[in-house]
């Protein structure tokens, strides 16, 4: 592991700023409430940069659906928040890709892995904000589950997802999940889908947050 200040590392100063960006800019729809979490997730984001906070970089590590991961960043150089997508690109070789249950579902194993970017984990280290990415091959299913005091938002830069079966979110989509509500997200047949995500929340949830599948 090596550990630096964010200003020495500027590739993740323009990840983190895109980030901003995107949280400023994306439409809330009229919804309070999503207007709300956008300006909590840029204020983060702000105090984050604003620190000049540690970074603890470590080499990459994959999982099985990370060989849909170039395919995902193709697709989303066509859309138009592509200047995330290269920032992204910038900084692939420090992903660790995850799981994050103790208990992975069969079959999710080779469908899904998210990395952290901001967290109080890091790389970008932060107790305010956890800021992350998430990829499903295509055609998965990733089961209902919710997070406990968590205000959770995904933002959709390539592929298309459908959660709780009510809409379908193209690039450029934003997905608001309050706390504890619960869901599940499924995926196109035929692209992987890369989504970015913000949690917002109180210090210790988002240091001690654990998620459970449920069922029906």
């Amino acid at each position: 592991m090596t550990e630096i200040r964010l200003n020495d590392a500027p590739s993740w100063t323009y990840l983190l700023r895109e980030f901003y960006e995107i949280y400023r800019y994306l439409p809330s729809g009229g919804s309070a409430h999503i207007r709300a979490h956008q300006r909590s997730v840029r204020e983060a984001i702000s105090r984050v940069m604003s620190a000049n906070t540690l970074l603890h970089l470590h080499d990459g590590i994959g999982k099985p659906v990370t060989a849909h991961f170039q395919r995902a960043l193709d697709e989303g150089r066509r859309e138009r928040h592509a200047d995330m997508i290269r920032s992204i690109d910038a900084i692939r070789h420090h992903l660790v890709w995850q799981y994050g249950y103790e208990k992975v579902p069969r079959g999710l194993k080779d469908k899904y892995a998210y990395a952290e970017l901001c967290s109080p984990s890091g790389p970008v280290l932060s107790t305010e904000v956890i800021l992350g990415l998430v990829l499903f091959a295509p055609g998965c299913t990733y089961p209902a589950h919710a997070h406990d005091g968590i205000t959770e938002s995904y933002i959709c830069l390539s592929g298309a997802v459908s959660e709780n079966h009510q809409g379908v979110y193209a690039p450029g989509s934003l997905i608001f999940n309050p706390p504890n509500q619960h869901h599940r997200i499924t995926v196109s047949d035929r692209e992987p889908a890369l989504m970015a995500y913000a949690w917002i929340g109180p210090s210790e949830k988002l240091i001690n947050q654990k998620m459970v599948f449920s069922r029906p």
